[in-house]
């Protein structure tokens, strides 16, 4: 008869197919768990603690070679740039407001220079993104804008 191993600190991992990395984490036995995965699809059984524990850039795992998860930097700049744009949306708010209703009392030129200090700032963002080495550094960038 065969033994079944319950490690409550194993993942399994593997590749979705619409990108990213899917963990499952046993309640039970990791060979129960098995059940879970997709027929077919490669999967690796891996410790709790190869699992990145910061879910900031998700969207961009991919399990490397050595079957750990990583970083598709690639992804990560773009996941940075869509929470960049909707930071800078965000910030725009209010003198788009100012702008598109004309709301009297209310001075468009300051909106507008209030906009363009904005736009300034992010591009600094935008720079900083693609430069970037690594997804801390990403991170960095998008938390130095409030």
């Amino acid at each position: 008869m065969a033994t079944t191993t319950t490690m409550t600190n194993q993942r399994i991992i593997y590749q979705t197919e619409s990108g990213g990395v899917a963990v499952i984490v046993p309640t039970g036995s990791v060979e129960l768990a098995l059940k879970d995965v997709p027929v077919g699809v490669p999967y690796e059984i891996v410790s709790a603690a190869d699992i990145p524990s910061d879910r900031t850039f998700r969207n961009a795992w991919v399990i490397g070679m050595d079957g750990c998860v990583e970083h598709d930097l690639d992804q990560c700049r773009a996941i940075g740039h869509d929470k960049r744009r909707a930071a800078r949306t965000e910030a725009f708010a209010p003198f788009d407001e100012i702008i598109a209703k004309q709301i009297p009392g209310a001075d468009a030129a300051e909106a507008e220079a209030a906009r363009q200090q904005i736009r300034n700032k992010y591009a600094e963002v935008q720079v900083a993104i693609d430069a970037a080495a690594d997804p801390d550094e990403i991170k960095a960038a998008l938390e130095a804008t409030p």
